[in-house]
């Protein structure tokens, strides 16, 4: 979770080193460990080191490979001894303990811009090519690392935090009204390719990008892979291939002395917590680990604390419990240390971040059960039509026989109809009625929400696992994993997912659903012993109740209409069609109708940010 910034001045013009060190002095509470800067004429890049690795323990940055590629990176590689020895035969002399900087380095000079398409793991970095005369920037696959740039004339400026690029004086506070239309509408920014600010892009992930000086090129170096088919005469076979994959993922994210893990009492967290238990018993180096769970002790009815316990006891790993019962609407949203980069539609998301600054002070690494819902949604006709296609008419019949058999009957799906027909689907989405006109017309907001609510074709690539596979480019992806990052929490803590391990993520996609994701049998039976029963056999449990409908409840609105809004929200909305939530809307209107507080809040924040980096320059 380390700091990372640049600039290069295409017209060859000389940096100046006193904006790239106050850039990387912004970053200093991502960093802790260290603050480098790097220039060579019109190039610079600077990083501010969190050490999250045992391999950092020595390492500085920015780095350099024989004086000629130069690098700034926030990484953390899977599969270190496989692409060690891809390394070495590939000519390259490279020591065990090498950080992860390095090999990225190393890996550059071996195969060039190509190189990205061999890295495995969490990344964004820009490497500095002196020959050549080009940076090169890359994003993970995912797109755990944020990677932000922005290019104004002859000047272009990255960092993984968006504030960062902000503080630069050639960059403009202007809004990017599609952004901002999305987040009214859908409450996030829907592509992946822009940020809430007209001159800073964001590098979608599994992309890269080339900067020369007559030119830039960004390309997607990775997609979810459609073509696997991994069929086994043995059931077994399955759930050992993915036990020795996940375990392998889980080790890959405990080079660390001290992890914590969050642990909501569900299967996919508790498993991952299961998995790390066990790493020091198969000779790895020992890895203290601790449990964290969020707690609502009165707010709602919640019963996760007790199966974390239950967990927790079962794997001999502490856990430590953070209640969310006190957060207050919009708490601390004035705050001037807050300075949020982008909108947030969450109003109790002052109760994350006191979440990470619990967290932090423990422990820099924190483990996630996130993914495992997603790579594992069971869709059983898809599945059935590629049987069909294919002539396994033998196995269309057995598997439809066994399906028909164990499944239950849908009494939840039958009530989920009846409530759309009538008319009473609590997350049923309607336009806003509060949008100014003029702001409708200009950012074309009726084709917007017609497009956001429709099923885009790319969702059926897959043959056998669409929504599965479509999931991994939702945009509601790079949303969590930005809010999770120091750059929004301002807490040096680096969140790692296993289940999002390509490894993983290969291996599900190719898997038949049936009957590996019906009830996720796949990765109960993987924990088969190694987590209580009443663990490993829960249901998929959701909140049993809206925090943010029973704060309502609690304090009534009259709180909200004491919040000021914006004067900027002007141009957005008009104010006299804007109805309070109250405690009769549904799931959906609540959380439409607090958008615009939101929005407003964090406004007035993106403006004080503005007036304070003016302020700075001014005494600089």
């Amino acid at each position: 979770m380390s700091g990372i910034v640049g600039i290069y001045q295409r017209n060859g013009a000389p940096m100046e080193r006193a904006v790239l060190q106050s850039l990387v002095d912004f970053l200093s509470y991502r960093g802790p460990d260290s603050r480098e800067c790097w220039i060579d004429g019109s190039i610079g890049l600077g990083h501010a080191m969190l050490r999250t690795t045992r391999e950092s323990a020595g390492e500085r940055q920015p780095a350099s490979l024989d004086g000629r590629f130069w690098i700034t990176a926030d990484a953390r590689l899977d599969d270190r001894e496989g692409f060690l020895a891809e390394l070495r035969r590939a000519g390259r002399v490279v020591q065990p303990e090498a950080p992860d900087s390095e090999l990225i380095l190393q890996a550059y000079a071996s195969w060039g811009t190509a190189c990205v398409e061999r890295l495995r793991g969490d990344f964004s970095f820009a490497i500095w090519d002196a020959r050549n005369k080009q940076l090169f920037c890359a994003r993970d696959h995912f797109g755990v690392k944020p990677f932000y740039y922005a290019q104004r004339g002859y000047l272009f400026l990255f960092s993984n935090t968006l504030n960062c690029v902000r503080m630069h004086p050639e960059v403009s506070g202007e809004l990017n009204d599609m952004a901002i239309g999305d987040f009214l509408l859908f409450g996030l920014n829907c592509d992946n390719a822009t940020t809430s600010f007209r001159d800073i892009q964001r590098l979608p992930p599994a992309h890269s990008l080339i900067i020369s000086p007559g030119d830039s090129k960004i390309r997607r170096y990775w997609a979810p892979p459609t073509d696997g088919r991994i069929r086994y005469a043995r059931p077994r076979e399955y759930i050992e291939h993915f036990q020795s994959l996940f375990q392998a993922a889980v080790t890959d994210r405990l080079r660390v002395d001290r992890v914590g893990i969050l642990l909501s009492g569900g299967v996919d967290s508790s498993s991952v917590a299961a998995a790390a238990k066990e790493v020091p018993a198969k000779g790895a180096q020992s890895t203290d680990l601790r449990g964290y769970t969020h707690v609502y002790e009165s707010l709602i009815p919640h019963d996760d604390g007790g199966f974390a316990s239950e967990t927790g006891e079962f794997l001999r790993v502490p856990v430590k419990f953070i209640t969310l019962d006190q957060t207050e609407l919009f708490e601390g949203w004035n705050d001037p240390e807050l300075n949020l980069p982008e909108p947030i539609g969450n109003p109790l998301f002052a109760g994350s971040l006191n979440s990470y600054r619990i967290i932090s002070a423990d422990c820099r690494v924190l483990l996630s059960g996130e993914g495992g819902d997603n790579l594992m949604e069971f869709q059983m006709w898809p599945y059935v039509q590629d049987l069909g296609r294919n002539g396994e008419w033998r196995r269309l019949l057995t598997e439809m026989a066994n399906y028909l058999w164990i499944r239950p009957f849908p009494w939840r799906g039958i009530r989920a109809r009846i409530l759309r027909f009538a008319g009473k689907d609590p997350y049923r989405r309607e336009f806003p009625a509060w949008l100014a006109t003029a702001f409708k017309r200009q950012a074309n907001l009726a084709e917007r929400w017609k497009e956001g609510r429709e099923v885009p074709n790319w969702w059926a690539r897959h043959p056998i696992h669409p929504r599965g596979y479509a999931s991994l480019s939702l945009p509601e992806w790079t949303l969590m994993f930005e809010q999770e990052d120091a750059g929004v929490t301002h807490y040096p803590v680096e969140v790692r997912y296993p289940f999002l391990d390509l490894r993983v993520v290969n291996y599900l996609l190719a898997l038949p659903p049936f009957p590996w994701f019906f009830q996720k049998m796949l990765l109960r039976e993987a924990m088969q012993g190694r987590l209580p029963e009443r663990v490993r056999m829960r249901p998929k449990t959701p909140l049993q109740g809206d925090p943010v409908l029973a704060r309502l409840k609690g304090t009534g609105t009259e709180e909200l209409k004491r919040i000021p809004l914006s004067a900027d929200l002007d141009c957005y909305l008009d104010r006299s069609a804007l109805i309070a939530p109250n405690i009769k809307m549904n799931y959906e209107q609540i959380t439409s109708s607090l958008r615009p507080y939101c929005l407003s809040m964090w406004l007035q924040s993106a403006r004080r940010i503005r007036d304070n980096i003016h302020l700075e320059a001014g005494n600089g």
